[in-house]
């Protein structure tokens, strides 16, 4: 009889074990997707302030339409992402018109004082600190995770129920290049 009980104690304890380490898993797989709806949620934030900017810088620099083009183009293109990489890859491109918007308005002292501008810039500087908090949370959560689906005894659970690894956020290659400004 006690064989028994000590069979029916270490199943018990397995299957605690097992169920623990899968509602892990699914708990850091569910933080990725709250994380990535925070930066999703400030991207739209910033795609929503893009318009006025615009439409504030065309009064003062009209003949720079290339460069309002761009920052146009790019917020169409992030909003249109369909996938969070996709829209990964078109935040770079967003973020590396934007600053170069912001280069060439440094030639316009007129536009530089107006308060309209002013105060879009800082809307724009505040909701990028958002999304750059976002994005260290969310690169955050993926790493929790590819780690537990990744490292034993997770990756059996990762194999069994077909969790796969996520990718983190990197830094597009447009938003690595410093803006050039041309007098």
């Amino acid at each position: 009889m006690l064989p028994v009980i000590i069979a029916v104690v270490v199943v018990v304890v397995l299957v605690a074990i097992c169920v623990s380490m899968y509602n892990n898993i699914v708990t850091l797989r569910n933080r990725i997707d709250n994380a990535w709806q925070n930066i999703d949620t400030q991207l739209q934030r910033r795609n929503d302030l893009i318009p006025n900017l615009v439409e504030t810088v065309k009064g003062y620099a009209a003949h720079e339409k290339s460069t309002l083009d761009a920052v146009v183009s790019a917020r169409n293109a992030s909003i249109a992402a369909p996938t969070p990489e996709a829209k990964m890859a078109a935040e770079g491109a967003v973020a590396g018109a934007l600053r170069q918007l912001f280069a060439v308005a440094e030639s316009y002292p007129d536009l530089k004082a107006n308060q309209n501008f002013a105060q879009l810039q800082t809307s724009l500087e505040t909701t990028e600190d958002k999304i750059s908090y976002a994005r260290q949370s969310y690169n955050d959560c993926v790493l929790n995770y590819n780690n537990a689906i990744q490292t034993f005894p997770g990756n059996v659970f990762g194999g069994i129920f077909h969790f796969q690894p996520r990718q983190g956020f990197e830094a597009a290659e447009e938003s690595r290049n410093v803006p050039e400004v041309r007098f």
